[in-house]
C-alpha cells in the first residue's frame, strides 16, 4: 500500500505494537532522523521495551537508499546516509494507521506496524514540485504543510516561485518598496487572458527573510531542499512597479500586473538593474541553504530593449548583433555571480525562443517538451525534465463539467502523469552535484493563476503528485491498475494529512 512503491517489499507474519513510550536508538549522525520519527509518533522516548534502531551501514550505497526490517519484537532501519534514514522514516509513517497521520490524532494502543522486509532506493536524485506563490500568495502555514506532504511522498525538492509580474514575495533588505508596492496588486484576472475579466479585490502578501529561513530549516529536517526562484530578466514587472529605474523607461509608471500571461515590461540591462539582481541573489543565498538557485530566464520579450538607449549602448559595448542577444548575456552575468557565491544556477530551457540557451554550467529545466530535454543532454547538459503536458498540475485533470478550473487548453490526467517516463529513450540518470550530462530528475509544477486558494492548490496537486512521486522514485512502474489500487487506500492517508480535497475520485478513474 506504500506510495511510491518500494523496490522490494515482503510481508512477514505478525505486527510491531507501538508502546506508550518508544525505545528509539540512533547511531552517531542518525539522531535527526530519530527526532523526526519521534515527532511523527507523538510518544516520549524511553530506554526500555522493544527497540526501534536507526543505524548506518557502509554496505548500503546510494544517498537515499535504505533497508527496513519490522518484526514483532524490534524494528531496524538502516541506510548508508542520513537521506536514506529520512526516506525510511516516511515509509514507517505511511505504515501507521491512517488516522495516526492527522494533526489532532492522539497516540494510542492501536498504532501498529505490519511486519515487513523492505529494500528501497530512488531512480532519480531530484524529485520535486514547484509551487507558484507569486501569482497567488499562499499562507505560510500552508507552505509548512505542503512541504511535509511532499516529504511524505519521498519528494526531496520544493521549488518556490517567489517573484513574477503579478507579485514579489520575498523581503529584501534595503529595498522596502519591493514588499510595500511589489507584493500587492489592485485586482486579479479570472479565466484566460484573451477572454477573462479582472476583479477589483486587492491581493498580495510576502514572506520575511526570517520566515523563509525557518521554513528552509523545517524542509531540511525532512530531507527536502527548498529551491527559490527569482525570475529574470523577464517576469519582473512587480519589481519595476516598485522601482521604475530598473526598467527601460523610468518615466513610464507601472503597476503590479493584474493580468495573466507575459508582460512586455522587462528589466533593463544597465548597471543599476544588474546590481539590483546581484543584491537580490546575494540576499536570497543568505536565506536558503540550497546549492541551486533558480533564475528563471523564460518568456522574455525583448521589444523594450529595441527602443532603449541603454540597451543600444550595451549592444555596442559587447559587440552584439541585435538586442535579443542581451538575454543570454544577462543570464550569463547572473550565473557567474551565483558561481562566485558558491551556488549553481538553474534556468528554464528557452532554446528556440531566445538568442541563446542557458549559460554553460547552469542546469537546464526542460519545460516545453521532453525532446528539448533530450537535445540538451546530447549537448552535454544536466537537465531537469519537467515537460508541461505531463508534469504541469495547473492543467485540469478531467474534462468533467464540475472539475475545478485550471489552466485552459489541455487536460493532464492521473494516468498521463503516471505513464510518463523522464528517462525515455535510454537517457542516463545522474546524481545532483556532479558534472556528467544526463537527467538529474523531474518535478511537477503547480502554477497558481487559476488556483487562488489553498483548496485549489491541493485539488490540483493530488492525487497526480502521487503519480509523479512514484514515477520519479520507483522507476519502471507497476501496472497502472496496481497503482490505482494502492491509491484507493492511500486516499485515507491524504485525507488525514488534509491533502485530499478532491470531489471527483470516481471521475478521475473513469477518465
Amino acid at each position: 500500500m506504500i506510495i511510491p512503491a518500494p523496490a522490494v517489499c515482503i510481508r512477514r507474519p505478525g505486527e510491531f505494537a507501538l508502546p506508550s513510550a518508544v525505545h528509539l536508538t540512533a547511531d552517531p549522525g542518525a539522531e535527526p532522523a530519530a527526532e523526526l520519527l519521534a515527532l511523527y509518533l507523538r510518544r516520549p522516548r524511553t530506554t526500555d521495551g522493544p527497540q526501534i534502531r536507526l543505524a548506518f551501514s557502509a554496505e548500503i550505497t546510494g544517498p537515499e537508499s535504505y533497508q527496513l526490517e519490522i518484526a514483532p519484537e524490534r524494528v531496524d532501519l538502516v541506510a548508508g546516509k542520513l537521506g536514506g534514514l529520512l526516506r525510511g522514516v516516511q515509509t514507517l509513517r505511511q505504515l501507521l494507521p491512517a488516522h495516526a497521520l492527522s494533526d489532532g490524532a492522539a497516540a494510542d494502543h492501536t498504532w501498529r506496524w505490519p511486519a515487513v522486509s523492505i529494500t528501497d532506493g530512488p531512480l532519480l536524485g531530484w524529485r520535486g514540485v514547484l509551487l507558484d506563490v507569486a501569482r497567488h500568495f499562499m499562507p505560510l502555514d500552508f507552505l509548512y504543510r505542503f512541504i511535509d506532504q511532499a516529504a511524505f511522498h519521498k519528494l526531496n525538492v520544493v521549488h518556490l516561485h517567489l517573484t513574477d509580474d503579478q507579485g514579489w514575495r520575498i523581503e529584501i533588505d534595503g529595498r522596502p518598496r519591493l514588499t510595500e508596492i511589489g507584493a500587492w496588486r489592485v485586482g486579479s484576472m479570472h479565466g484566460h487572458p484573451d477572454t477573462g475579466w479582472i476583479d477589483d479585490i486587492p491581493h498580495g502578501g510576502f514572506y520575511t527573510q526570517e520566515e523563509l529561513r525557518a521554513l528552509d530549516r523545517f524542509a531540511a529536517a525532512r530531507g527536502v531542499t527548498l529551491i527559490p526562484e527569482i525570475d529574470m530578466p523577464g517576469h519582473m514587472r512587480a519589481a519595476i512597479a516598485a522601482y521604475p529605474e530598473l526598467g527601460n523607461d523610468p518615466a513610464r509608471p507601472l503597476t503590479v500586473w493584474n493580468r495573466w500571461g507575459v508582460s512586455a515590461d522587462i528589466l533593463g540591462v544597465h548597471d543599476q538593474a544588474l546590481e539590483f539582481c546581484r543584491d537580490v541573489l546575494e540576499q536570497t543565498v543568505g536565506v536558503f541553504a540550497s546549492p541551486v538557485i533558480h533564475i528563471g530566464g523564460d518568456e522574455c520579450p525583448t521589444g523594450r530593449w529595441s527602443t532603449s538607449p541603454a540597451a543600444a549602448e550595451r549592444v555596442r559595448e559587447l559587440g552584439l548583433q541585435r538586442p535579443e542577444q542581451l538575454h543570454g548575456w544577462f543570464l550569463e552575468q547572473m550565473c557567474g555571480h551565483l558561481a562566485k557565491l558558491g551556488r549553481r544556477a538553474i534556468c528554464w530551457d528557452e532554446t528556440g525562443h531566445s538568442a541563446s540557451e542557458a549559460p554553460k554550467g547552469a542546469i537546464v529545466a526542460a519545460w516545453r517538451d521532453a525532446e528539448h530535454g533530450v537535445a540538451a543532454v546530447r549537448r552535454g547538459r544536466q537537465v531537469l525534465m519537467t515537460p508541461h503536458l505531463t508534469t504541469y498540475l495547473d492543467y485540469p485533470q478531467t474534462n468533467n463539467a464540475h472539475e475545478h478550473r485550471g489552466h485552459p487548453g489541455f487536460v493532464t490526467t492521473l494516468e498521463d502523469v503516471y505513464r510518463w517516463d523522464p528517462l525515455a529513450g535510454g537517457l542516463p540518470a545522474v546524481e545532483p552535484g556532479g558534472e556528467a550530462p544526463g537527467v538529474l530528475g523531474t518535478q511537477a509544477s503547480l502554477w497558481t493563476e487559476h488556483a487562488p486558494t489553498t483548496d485549489h492548490v491541493l485539488h490540483q496537486a493530488y492525487p497526480r503528485l502521487c503519480a509523479l512521486a512514484e514515477r520519479a522514485w520507483s522507476g519502471s512502474p507497476a501496472a497502472y491498475t496496481d497503482f490505482t489500487r494502492r491509491l484507493a487506500g492511500h486516499e485515507q492517508r491524504l485525507r488525514a494529512l488534509d491533502a485530499w480535497r478532491s470531489t471527483i475520485w470516481t471521475d478521475v478513474h473513469a477518465h
